[in-house]
């Protein structure tokens, strides 16, 4: 396998990349430039996830291309309408749209705070998320990110944001009401180890918030599209979000964000109070169509969830006799082990597999949802081979 000469690159290094060159994905693989093929269970971060190049969304994109690439959002464009609808369902009715789950959740809190300021509660300005939280690396969003290795360098960071426990139970008694315009939560913790909130806690928080007028953002960058077995993960709580963002795995791979609302919120993104260049072009919104029609066809959820559970257990006999927690929900899942996975990311990718991290102990699994069970099978062989070969080099 090749490696691009870092010290001869004119890219910035912003990324520790692994020592692989891409050039080609179908499916559950990728192959790379000397044509050696990999079982990608990184599906480009929860991106992929019909898997790559889904002959749905290459159809419909292609028949974009030939119409329409870009057009400024100072006219109707109507695969945004299309996209709008399908990703609203019932719970929502309108949808801002922009280029990257950053982007969405900037103009979530950005929404928040309006809507505070439009009902005459000036003094609602705070914004807290929890601890291990990612949101993103613009300006606010780092600012939401209680991950203090995120800021390290970046500091005075913006001011109005403030962390909270994650999971703790007396967390409301330290929220001030009069201060605080939303509370921010990622419902499963990606980057911060696939942490999972307990849901009777989000249920308490969720509750808190309607009582005291403070808004409830869910950020589903990671979780949504259908990744953990319904379209959004808050589906799985008893709790209805006044603020959603998405990204990732709506437009597979297409640059789309999403933030959605209910009118009487939304009203308060008016004329010229927000707004994007590129985000809701033609080409990402037929993408997003796309891909939320195919995941929203008939059975398609539900399967998702039954290969969560079998893979799980396929994991769980995989990694029988190591000490390790197995978390998260439908096909996004994490391996906490008691050291740092990064030799085994090195033993997998070796055999044929590719995987991430989340957090320097945890191994972060994320399959196309189209994978099959004989590709879900074959990472768990592939895993107990590589754990073995870990620690036998130890």
């Amino acid at each position: 396998m090749s490696k691009i000469n870092t010290e001869m690159s004119a890219l910035m290094q912003t990324y520790n990349r692994f020592p692989l060159t891409l050039t080609k994905g179908k499916g559950s693989y990728v192959w790379d430039e000397e044509g050696a093929s990999y079982l990608d269970f990184t599906s480009g971060i929860a991106v992929c996830n019909l898997g790559h190049v889904p002959e749905e969304v290459k159809h419909a994109v292609s028949e974009q291309l030939e119409q329409l690439w870009h057009c400024s959002n100072l006219f109707h464009i109507p695969a945004q309408e299309k996209a709008a609808r399908l990703l609203c369902g019932n719970d929502f009715d309108e949808a801002f749209f922009c280029n990257s789950g950053a982007e969405a959740n900037e103009a979530a809190w950005k929404l928040a705070r309006k809507y505070m300021y439009d009902q005459n509660k000036k003094e609602k300005t705070d914004i807290i998320s929890f601890t291990h939280s990612f949101h993103g690396r613009t300006g606010g969003a780092m600012a939401a990110t209680a991950q203090e290795k995120v800021h390290t360098g970046f500091t005075p960071l913006m001011p109005g944001f403030s962390y909270l426990p994650f999971n703790e139970e007396t967390v409301t008694e330290k929220i001030n009401p009069e201060k605080t315009a939303a509370v921010m939560l990622e419902l499963i913790q990606g980057e911060g180890g696939v942490r999972a909130a307990d849901k009777s806690w989000v249920n308490n928080l969720a509750e808190f918030c309607s009582k005291n007028d403070i808004l409830l953002i869910i950020d589903e960058i990671q979780t949504g599209a259908g990744r953990t077995g319904t379209l959004f993960a808050y589906e799985q709580y008893s709790i209805k979000p006044d603020i959603l963002t998405a990204a990732k795995g709506i437009g597979s791979g297409f640059p789309a964000g999403a933030m959605l609302a209910p009118k009487n919120i939304a009203a308060s993104f008016n004329h010229g109070t927000h707004g994007t260049t590129f985000g809701g072009n033609p080409l990402s919104m037929t993408a997003v169509y796309a891909t939320i029609s195919a995941i929203l066809e008939p059975g398609f959820l539900e399967d998702v969830k039954n290969k969560g559970m079998y893979f799980q257990k396929e994991l769980q006999n995989a990694a029988a006799g190591y000490e390790v927690e197995i978390r998260g929900s439908g096909l996004m899942t994490g391996m906490a082990f008691k050291e740092t996975i990064v030799p085994l990311i090195d033993h997998l990718r070796k055999n044929g597999v590719l995987a991430l991290p989340a957090g320097p102990d945890v191994l972060r699994i994320l399959p196309p949802l189209t994978a099959s069970y004989m590709e879900l099978s074959a990472f768990a062989d592939t895993l107990k081979q590589s754990l073995n070969e870990w620690k036998e080099g130890e």
